[in-house]
């Protein structure tokens, strides 16, 4: 038997070596024994690659997180990792913390992919080049998501004319209710059909307090809310700062400084009143955190939103009763946007990830939700869902849309229906679209935003008397520049509209 030379050897060895690579990268077939002993032929993947899948940083607003919520977000990656090649690293900034924690990040350049932002800050992280410009890449990278959201609502988003995020289509108009813990309802046998205005509502707050006595505050708040909707007849030109606005009727549409108004003294002086008399906590202006289990609240909300509340604040029953809207104004759209970090350097990535929030139910059900089989379950597909958990820590409307959500049990099946009907019989602000450039205002507008941030927790929670504070703050603001602010939004506005 003749020996084989090394040239021959060499040969097959490299002839063995390019088959392999070729099967590699060509695709093939291999065979595979199975747990019976018999063998099969699978296809190998045409493609092998070894590209890292990116995980984007998303800074949102929540409560504490719990214990699973690293489980929760891996059920996410896993299934956004196969479906578009992107996985997320949810970052969450309690209620209390905030303002001040994105206003860190914003200025001092911490890297992230995406932030839910809104209208108290947006047009001011625009200002100072915090987001990418979407306005092309959303209808070439994420027609879907462009197509999905109505035109009204990305107008809405618009700074400059152009689009520095992705608008949450949701309750996009404003719908303000009272809510009641129904057992103080029944109990102090309260109308609460006929309760409309703040005024209305003195009689029965002061009833819920004389029959639970010193300690109960029948009206709890916290200081970064106050009284939720406390200035909605104003529309704020989107500047996120309660002191200048527009009233939202107005059809001079003159722009006015807020405080000084004498519909909004009057509610200040009763929320002073009720301060004073016990029905709202002394800790209010320093409190961070509401209290579950509220006997009474306002709320921006939907119908059946009272059902989240219920299972969250483990109250048997609230009851829920419309009294303003529902209304459009630019600050409603932009009351929850996802913008794209202008540094960030996966911005299609970012926009595709918001685009599969917004069209497909099984993600949008875990971002709202948490762990299937822990938080929820689904008891009818992905279009309704029964909450088995009070400590997911998201907040939903932060997220995306509410139309491809499930309804939980317990609201109304055609929830989310109804909220599409508020958004069609909404009433429109006469400044509709306008949205402050605050482009050659920013050291006016930081100084004022100082001056309000100093006085507003009390002033807002009816701690201080306004009577002798509206005018101390009013003269600060003047000096810190807010008449530059009114008179350059009034040119705007009659430039916008002319």
């Amino acid at each position: 038997m003749k020996k084989k030379s090394w040239k021959s050897i060499s040969m097959l060895c490299i002839l063995t070596l390019m088959m392999t690579a070729l099967a590699a990268c060509g695709g093939g077939t291999k065979t595979e024994t199975t747990t019976e002993g018999t063998s099969k032929t699978t296809e190998t993947p045409k493609e092998t690659t070894n590209k890292e899948v990116p995980t984007l940083v998303w800074w949102t607003i929540g409560g504490q997180v719990p214990n699973n919520f690293s489980k929760a977000i891996d059920a996410m990656n896993a299934y956004t990792a196969e479906k578009i090649g992107v996985k997320i690293d949810i970052k969450v900034a309690s209620w209390g913390e905030w303002d001040t924690k994105i206003n860190t990040i914003v200025n001092t350049g911490e890297p992230f992919d995406i932030m839910f932002t809104n209208s108290g800050k947006y047009s001011k992280q625009v200002a100072m080049g915090a987001f990418a410009d979407l306005t092309d890449i959303v209808q070439s990278e994420t027609p879907e998501l462009y197509k999905f959201i109505p035109q009204k609502v990305w107008e809405g988003t618009k700074i400059g004319g152009k689009y520095y995020s992705v608008p949450t289509y949701k309750d996009s108009s404003l719908t303000q209710y009272w809510v009641y813990d129904d057992k103080y309802v029944q109990k102090y046998n309260i109308d609460i059909n006929s309760i409309k205005t703040l005024q209305d509502l003195d009689k029965p707050l002061h009833a819920i307090k004389a029959g639970e006595g010193k300690s109960f505050y029948p009206l709890p708040m916290t200081q970064s809310e106050g009284l939720n909707g406390f200035f909605n007849d104003y529309d704020d030109l989107t500047l996120g700062f309660a002191p200048i606005g527009v009233k939202a009727d107005d059809a001079s549409r003159t722009v006015v400084s807020v405080l000084e108004q004498p519909d909004v003294m009057a509610n200040l002086k009763l929320l002073h009143q009720w301060y004073q008399d016990g029905i709202i906590n002394p800790d209010a202006p320093t409190k961070t955190e509401n209290q579950k289990g509220r006997p009474f609240f306002a709320a921006q909300a939907f119908p059946g939103a009272e059902v989240s509340w219920q299972i969250n604040d483990a109250v048997q029953k609230y009851d829920m009763v419309q009294h303003y809207g529902p209304i459009y104004t630019t600050s409603t759209i932009q009351g929850s946007l996802n913008a794209i970090s202008a540094n960030s350097k996966y911005k299609k990535e970012a926009l595709k990830y918001l685009e599969l929030v917004n069209t497909d139910p099984k993600l949008r059900n875990m971002l709202a939700f948490g762990e299937l089989g822990v938080d929820y379950s689904n008891v009818d597909g992905e279009k309704v869902i029964e909450r088995t958990s009070d400590t997911w820590p998201l907040a939903a409307y932060t997220q995306g849309t509410f139309f491809n959500m499930a309804v939980t049990k317990g609201a109304p099946v055609d929830q989310w229906d109804q909220v599409k009907k508020l958004n069609d019989a909404a009433t429109s602000s006469t400044i509709l679209g306008f949205a402050l450039d605050i482009g050659n205002l920013q050291t006016e507008v930081a100084n004022c935003q100082a001056v309000w941030d100093k006085y507003k927790y009390e002033l807002i929670t009816g701690a201080s008397d306004p009577e002798k504070m509206i005018p101390k703050i009013t003269a600060e603001l003047k000096s810190a520049g807010m008449d530059t602010i009114m008179k350059t939004a009034q040119e705007q506005i009659n430039n916008y509209f002319k």
